[in-house]
Formats: C-alpha cells, structure tokens, sequence
C-alpha cells in the first residue's frame, strides 16, 4: 500500500492558535477575509449573508471553550467534540447539528483512523480533526473556486467535508483489491506459507475495521438527506443524496472483498490440506512397499532349523524373485491408484 503521511494542513496564521487552521469569513462571492477568533462574534452580529468557517485539528481546551463562547454551542457537543472516540452520528443541539464521521488514512502501509466532527449553524461551519486525516485545505480552496456553491451558506461546505471523506475511502479499496490480486497466485499454492494467511488475516481484520467506520456513516448521510433540519436546505439535499450513494457502494465493496477473502483463506487451507493427503499417501504407498520385503526377512531372522533355501538348491534366489513380485505388483497397484 503507499504510505501516506498524515497531514495537519498549512500553517495557521500567525495571530491564531497552532490547532485552529483555518478561521475566515465566507459569503456567495467566495472567501472575504480571514478572522481572528475574538472577531467571531462580531461578524455574526452584522446580517449580510455570510458565515464563517472554523478548521481545527486537535484542539486545545481553551480553543473549543472560545468558541462555544463566540458560538454559544452546547456543552454535550463541545465535550463530544473534546474527545475523539465518537461512533459517527448527527445530533440537534439547539441551534446547530453536531456531527461525528471516521476518517481513514494509509500510513506505513497501515490503515489509521481518524475522526471528524462539525458544527453546523445557520451562519457558521466547523470541523474538527482528530488522529488521521487528510487536510481540508483542498476543499476550501475548491469551494473558492466555485462561488455559485458558496451562495447555499455553511451547509455546502459541510457537504464537500463529508464528500472527501468518503472519496478517500476509494483509493485504501482499490490498494485491497491490488493486494488480493498480488496474494492470488500464493493462495492457490501447493506450498504452505505463513506469510500469506497472516497477510489475509491483517486483510480481513482491516476491513471489519473500515466497515464500522462506513457502515454508521451511511446513516449519518441519510439522516441529513431525509431530515427536516432547515440548516440542510433543499438544494443541498441532492448533493448529500450522492455523497450516501457513493458510501453504500464503498460499503458494498467492503463486504464483498470480505467475503472474497474469507474465501481465499478456506481456499488456500484446504489447498494445504490436499497437499498434505497427497503426501500421506505416498508415505503410505512406500511404506506399504517396504513393508512386504521386511515381513518376509523378518521370518528368516528367527532362526528356525528348516529353512526353504536351506533345504533346496534355489530356494534363496525363488524368494528373491518372489520378494521382487510382490513389490512390482504393490508399486503397479498404487500407481493405477495414484499413489505414486
């Protein structure tokens, strides 16, 4: 898998704290101006379409307590957002939705999990990042690009978040698929390696992990898809609306790389399996052989008075050749059986 390196975002601006990344006033015409955290409450106070965006990446406790002030956000919600083990959900906090989703990251080719979690107003969007997690940079700067966008207010910026979320889940399914794919011919080997069932076993175990991270954020899409929430207007139903689809097929991929593995490692077992009775039998087949010529020289190692060689003048060389018969025949029999 490629590594990929978990990303704070650009450098915060001198005047704000190091964990807030971003802190700027937007309006229909794109971005205005960038804030100060103290400016907050100011510019909400003055009704001219705009709102502010707010990225943080592991706050301080006295950066989220600044701004529950400037927000006047619920206390339940700024402490889920202090803590970043929350299972993706969306919560009504009076005048603003609380929002937790999981994101997930390639690092060392190892999956890490992060978590994400958003504030949306009427007049205000922020997002919080803990643990791994791409930079949200990119889609302010697309959002920039597009200020036709930007007119439906802070919800659509909640829309691209959760969009690059998601869409960062296809790049780790299509790393699982190029896996498999590589583990195939090792699978389907004679040979036993131990190597290849602990890789389908990381596999596996990867995947269960990334279905709890997709599987309740589906939920999460569709509650703000169906809700009645007037911070989610209509116009952006739609885009949230593919947003859901694109997960419920990351899920369908998920669950059927699953199964595919599951398979793969009941395949590559009961490969070994065949080869070890393969081997078992051969064993069986040579002992077989074996053991004829050694029960008969064991009955003249008991030395008895009346030997048959002993007694003739070819009686030695008639139970050499007989010997010599009976293991021709029992080699011919096993190899009509294939045992050899």
């Amino acid at each position: 898998m490629r590594g990929m390196t978990t990303s704070a975002a650009a450098s915060p601006r001198v005047d704000l704290p190091t964990c807030v990344i971003n802190c700027a006033l937007y309006n229909a015409e794109g971005k205005v101006r960038d804030l100060t955290l103290d400016e907050i409450s100011d510019v909400l106070a003055v009704e001219d379409g705009s709102f502010v965006w707010v990225g943080l990446y592991e706050p301080e406790e006295s950066v989220l307590q600044k701004l529950q002030e400037e927000f006047d956000l619920h206390e339940l919600a700024i402490e889920d957002a202090r803590k970043a083990h929350q299972r993706p959900k969306v919560e009504a906090y009076g005048h603003a939705l609380f929002l937790a989703a999981h994101t997930a990251q390639v690092v060392d080719e190892k999956i890490r999990y992060g978590e994400t979690q958003a504030f949306l107003g009427q007049r205000f969007l922020i997002t919080v990042r803990h643990g791994a997690s791409l930079s949200y940079a990119e889609v302010r700067r697309r959002l920039e690009r597009e200020p036709g966008m930007l007119a439906e207010g802070p919800s659509v910026g909640l829309y691209a978040v959760l969009d690059f979320i998601v869409d960062n889940y296809q790049p780790i399914m299509q790393e699982f698929r190029d896996t498999l794919s590589r583990l195939e011919k090792d699978i389907f080997s004679d040979e036993y390696k131990r190597s290849v069932v602990t890789r389908l076993y990381d596999l596996k175990r990867e995947l269960t992990y990334m279905r709890l991270a997709v599987g309740p954020l589906q939920d999460v899409l569709l509650q703000l898809v169906r809700g009645s929430s007037p911070l989610v207007p209509e116009a952006i139903r739609p885009y949230l609306r593919d947003v859901h689809d694109h997960a419920l097929r990351t899920n369908d991929a998920i669950d059927a790389l699953r199964d595919m593995l599951g398979t793969a490692l009941s395949v590559n077992l009961s490969m070994v399996t065949l080869a070890q009775g393969e081997v078992v039998k051969r064993l069986g087949a040579w002992a077989a052989l074996l053991a004829a010529p050694t029960l008969i020289a064991s009955w003249y190692g008991m030395n008895f008075a009346h030997m048959p060689e002993t007694q003739t003048r070819y009686g030695y060389w008639v139970l050499i050749a007989g010997v010599i018969v009976i293991c021709v025949g029992l080699h011919r029999l096993f190899k009509r059986a294939r045992w050899l």
